[in-house]
């Protein structure tokens, strides 16, 4: 649990520093961000993610545990994402995924509201006896990647579904940190 924590801290105290170097660009007036003096400053969007359930395919054995995981996105100006989300995988393992790689595209169908996003990175925690249930999967490191669709119903606020291969889907909130 220790690492797992200081890890997850670590990674996310990288993102509130990098605020220090961010570039100044011009915010959306019609948003009031949550700190002012920092949205103006910051070209970035942060999003707190957050999600309470997750459903698998197969029916749920009795070893399967609940999925929680909490986590902090950034979107860049030019649409690209990246950030870290700690979670309890369905073996009750606690479980860091780290994606410095990814990518939003806006207005899917012609729905404005409606966005793709994907995610890849590297997933730490399925351990033993668990190693297998993830690919690639060496002493508890696995690649991964998450595409989700992405729905926002105002500025405060979004709604989010992410893929987890043949596992599952996730449900997930996504709050803005400066909007």
């Amino acid at each position: 649990m220790k690492l797992f924590l200081s890890s997850f801290l670590a990674l996310t105290a990288s993102f509130v520093f990098s605020l220090a170097h961010a570039q100044t660009a011009p915010v959306d007036a019609s948003r009031k961000p949550l700190f002012p003096s920092w949205a103006e400053s910051n070209p970035y969007k942060y999003d707190v993610q957050l999600s309470p359930y997750t459903q698998h395919y197969s029916p749920k054995d009795p070893e399967d545990r609940d999925v929680f995981l909490i986590g902090v996105e950034r979107e860049h100006p030019n649409g690209k994402l990246d950030g870290v989300a700690f979670f309890s995988n369905t073996f009750g393992q606690e479980s860091l995924y780290f994606f410095p790689w990814g990518g939003v595209y806006k207005g899917i169908g012609g729905i404005a509201k409606l966005s793709f996003k994907w995610t890849a990175g590297i997933i730490y925690g399925y351990k033993e006896p668990y190693n297998k249930k993830v690919p690639l999967n060496y002493k508890g490191f696995s690649p991964g990647i998450v595409p989700a669709i992405n729905y926002e119903f105002d500025s405060k606020w979004s709604a989010q579904l992410n893929f987890l291969g043949s596992a599952g889907v996730m449900f997930q909130l996504n709050v803005p940190l400066n909007y």
